[in-house]
């Protein structure tokens, strides 16, 4: 796919764009047939972040009212994979607010949680722990994580306009890392916060290179007392002509619609499916509310499509 391919998708108004649609609904059947990947994150520790990330209400330059908690303990998090695979959920990811999981405590806690939700849970398990070291990522891959989840944001022309603790390159390192570890990868970014079709493409450019095996696309969702609180929300077109994009780019790996589904999408998420995505999140979010299970589970149903089966192998 060239780049003009790629800018010319984001010039199609509704005429133009079906065929695109149906171009990458097509390719999505031949990769995932009718198949569809629910997703359950817990947000495992929330607030008291170091990072000055705009888009985020649990960084420390935001002015947000959330829930600040350190890590939760074991039972929780294994009590939060349960009730995941028993929604449907093929994946279960724990996720972490700060620069990265260093603490040596933490990250003992974090490995035993994980040997647990192997021994007891039907359900893949994934992790997002910030920046963090081949060792840990070795440990996590024998504790029982098959995944781990670490976005890029952003281009790298663009990141130093949503982050300055730290670069566009330590989050590669850390993705690096983790497939030397023989984990896969989960690669995305979020969308809408001010970057050019070119930086998108920039960005689907990286996450190539990377090799990832999933990728996470995100809508930016503007929250009150965030840096990126003004942005407009991006169309319900844009959205599903961002997935198309990347499912025409990447037609074998796995695209996942995440964050800002619904205030993006409005009426038109069931459209997803039909630009490209096998797989979303479902439940609540980090730190706003998501769309309940069964609600996603009947969204399927009514589409015709079939909800992918649980597994911890």
């Amino acid at each position: 796919m060239r780049y003009e391919d790629w800018q010319a998708i984001f010039g199609l108004d509704w005429p133009g764009l079906w065929p695109v649609l149906g171009e990458a609904s097509r390719l999505r059947e031949r990769r995932f047939g009718r198949q569809v990947s629910f997703c359950v994150i817990i947000n495992a520790k929330s607030g008291l972040c170091s990072e000055d990330c705009a888009y985020c209400s649990q960084s420390v330059k935001a002015k947000t009212e959330i829930p600040k908690y350190p890590l939760l303990d074991q039972d929780k998090m294994v009590e939060a994979a349960e009730h995941a695979a028993a929604a449907g959920a093929a994946r279960f990811s724990l996720v972490t607010s700060g620069k990265g999981i260093t603490n040596p405590r933490e990250q003992a806690a974090i490995l035993q949680t994980a040997e647990a939700i192997r021994r007891r849970v039907p359900v893949r398990l994934c992790a997002s722990l910030g920046i963090v070291d081949g060792v840990f990522l070795r440990e996590l891959k024998a504790a029982g994580v098959s995944r781990f989840h670490h976005n890029l944001e952003s281009a790298a022309s663009f990141f130093s306009q949503v982050c300055t603790t730290h670069t566009f390159q330590d989050r590669v390192a850390t993705i690096e890392a983790a497939k030397t570890a023989g984990l896969e990868v989960c690669v995305g970014g979020i969308f809408g916060m001010g970057e050019s079709v070119a930086q998108r493409w920039e960005m689907a450019q990286a996450i190539k290179e990377l090799g990832a095996d999933a990728i996470p696309l995100n809508f930016l969702h503007p929250l009150e007392g965030t840096r990126l609180a003004h942005r407009p929300l991006l169309t319900p077109r844009e959205a599903l002509q961002i997935i198309a994009a990347f499912r025409l780019f990447f037609p074998d790996r796995s695209l996942i619609v995440c964050g800002g589904r619904q205030v993006t999408l409005k009426s038109l998420a069931p459209l997803i499916f039909a630009a490209g995505a096998d797989s979303l999140m479902t439940g609540d979010y980090l730190t706003t509310k998501g769309r309940l299970p069964e609600d996603d589970r009947q969204l399927l149903a009514d589409l015709g499509l079939e909800l992918a089966a649980t597994s911890n192998q």
